[in-house]
């Protein structure tokens, strides 16, 4: 497998660009990788005890075959990990191994681990060099890259933080073999995502072609790179998300209120299908609105249930919150300014703007119209 040459999207940001490795076979040769383009550097691996019963062993046999003894620090699997005790752990677990600024962070796993892997990275020492290694189809096509890091808080997801870019991202397409159906159907909603934002070429695509992305092989590695093209062309022009970078967070408004409603509880609801159900959720307001047509909803709905993915709130297990506690979560979401309720609406498909002063009174409609109680 790793006879076959990986595929490598640059993320253009000056003097910190990095690289994008896709491909079989990345993960045994992680630790030729990294010493080649970090020299001489120690290093921490942070993972979840579901990736280092599957993953670990081999990344850390390359390391050590380079020449990096690295200190582990395994946490547990799931949301609830990003929070301030886990951070304090990995803080603490970086400045025990007694790391210095330029040695490295390494995160194996999931969205989870890269998020908190990450804004350890950036805090400890006033910012350690921090590689990804994405195991998750969600985190290979979405949070590893653009160096946004973070934890959750109880009051919402993802409110603390900070931006910190990687070095390197080494996304193994050979790992999502061993991903569990539901999780890979979860990242396959960011991977539609960028064609709803603004390619409904690559949109289309996926209608015609997802059961080969689901299959493996030369479809999954051409989604998920340019799944990575399309968010380096975004994070390229707008690193700190002050303008068009907001349009990545499609989906995700409704998406982060419907999990702070379920309490981060991955039985019920995992991050990808909060992005499916507001993703759908977005179109279908946007229709509301007159902005677009229900023909468009009714399309992307069609497709998310298609490959499997929830797409409305009644397809959460258990009961949610009233409309006006689910506005309440909106509201504490990090996109509201000065009061105002800002979303990722819709012209049609593949034309996603970014709506300022949105009415709370309309979101309420809307909310009670689709709510399942």
């Amino acid at each position: 497998m790793s006879a076959i040459a990986p595929v490598t999207v640059e993320v253009g940001l000056g003097e910190r660009a990095y690289d994008i490795l896709i491909g079989p076979g990345l993960l045994s040769g992680a630790g030729q990788e990294i010493s080649r383009r970090l020299p001489g550097r120690r290093a921490a691996v942070v993972t979840d005890e579901n990736v280092a019963a599957a993953q670990l062993g081999t990344l850390k046999a390359g390391l050590e075959t380079s020449g990096i003894q690295p200190a582990v620090i395994t946490l547990p699997a799931g949301e609830k990990t990003k929070s301030f005790a886990h951070l304090e752990e990995v803080v603490d677990g970086v400045l025990a191994a007694k790391l210095e600024r330029g040695d490295i962070v390494i995160a194996l796993g999931g969205g989870v681990i890269g998020d908190l892997a990450g804004f350890a990275a950036g805090i400890v020492r006033r910012g350690m060099n921090f590689v990804q290694i994405p195991t998750s189809l969600l985190a290979q096509v979405d949070s590893s890259v653009g160096g946004k890091t973070g934890i959750n808080s109880p009051r919402g997801k993802n409110l603390v933080g900070v931006f910190h870019q990687p070095k390197l991202v080494l996304a193994d397409t050979g790992v999502l073999d061993t991903l569990p159906i539901r999780e890979f159907r979860a990242g396959y909603a960011e991977l539609a995502k960028y064609g709803l934002i603004d390619r409904p070429a690559f949109f289309a695509w996926l209608e015609a072609n997802w059961q080969d992305v689901f299959a493996g092989g030369p479809a999954r590695a051409e989604a998920i790179a340019e799944a990575c093209r399309a968010k380096a062309d975004v994070v390229a022009r707008d690193e700190f998300e002050t303008g068009d970078r907001a349009l990545l967070n499609l989906g995700h408004t409704f998406g982060h209120a419907l999990e702070a409603a379920t309490h981060y509880d991955g039985a019920r609801l995992v991050h990808g299908e909060g992005v499916a159900i507001g993703m759908a959720l977005a179109h279908r307001f946007s229709a509301r609105l007159n902005l677009a047509s229900p023909d468009d909803a009714g399309r992307v709905e069609a497709h998310l249930r298609a490959v499997g993915l929830p797409w409305r709130m009644a397809d959460i297990p258990g009961e949610l919150p009233d409309a006006e506690a689910l506005l309440t979560y909106i509201a504490q979401d990090k996109k509201v300014s000065r009061g105002a309720l800002t979303f990722i609406l819709t012209r049609g498909v593949g034309q996603a703007f970014i709506a300022r002063d949105v009415p709370a009174s309309e979101v309420l409609g809307f909310l009670a119209e689709n709510h399942p109680g």
